[in-house]
């Protein structure tokens, strides 16, 4: 089970960056169990959670130095997660929201951006639009300590880079099968056999 510390930055799914300012006993409902007292750093709420429970919330310590170079790789790499169904979109981008991954959430951002490309997001989706850049900007931004708005230009020029990348992997795709439509067809008519023409014998 993950254990933190006073003064450990740790991830809240789908809230964002929190310290551990206490860790706490108290007794609720006649049951005496352990606390983190977590201060938000978005909202400067204090959140409680079980120590018992931490796992089933999906806490989890903000991400290593080195990781932040893996995002922005993956931020601008064209790889997109698309569906074409809006019910099973929302479903498998709010799980991702709450699995507490920054990679999950990355993949949302970048799906819900290369939508909103095209078409006007709903309000659920466009609200949870903002709340993925808003963790993925909030977490780097306090990892590498650099203003929110320096880290929020950076993750923009990613997705512009991840958006550029798709068009040129479609570009490439659609060229291959053409090729291979062209080869297919060049085959077909290397195979037709030639029909000899018989010349009907005098009388």
């Amino acid at each position: 089970m993950l254990q933190f510390e006073v003064g450990d930055k740790v991830i809240y799914p789908n809230q964002g960056l929190g310290i551990v300012e206490r860790i706490e006993t108290r007794t609720i409902m006649g049951t005496t169990c352990g606390f983190y007292s977590l201060r938000m750093a978005s909202s400067d709420t204090t959140v409680l959670v079980p120590v018992d429970n931490v796992e089933d919330v999906g806490l989890r310590r903000a991400i290593e130095d080195h990781e932040v170079k893996k995002l922005f790789n993956l931020l601008g790499n064209g790889k997109i997660d698309s569906h074409q169904n809006w019910k099973g979109r929302f479903k498998d981008n709010s799980n991702k929201m709450r699995t507490g991954s920054l990679y999950d959430v990355v993949d949302v951002l970048k799906s819900l951006n290369h939508l909103s490309q095209s078409k006007n997001l709903s309000f659920r989706e466009k609200r949870m639009l903002d709340r993925a850049k808003f963790l993925v900007v909030s977490e780097i931004s306090e990892v590498v300590s650099e203003p929110s708005e320096t880290i929020e230009e950076r993750v923009e020029k990613a997705l512009d880079r991840c958006l550029a990348n798709r068009e040129r992997q479609l570009a490439k795709e659609s060229a291959a099968r053409a090729k291979a439509s062209e080869a297919d067809e060049t085959s077909e008519a290397d195979e037709t056999p030639e029909v000899a023409e018989v010349t009907p014998a005098s009388p």
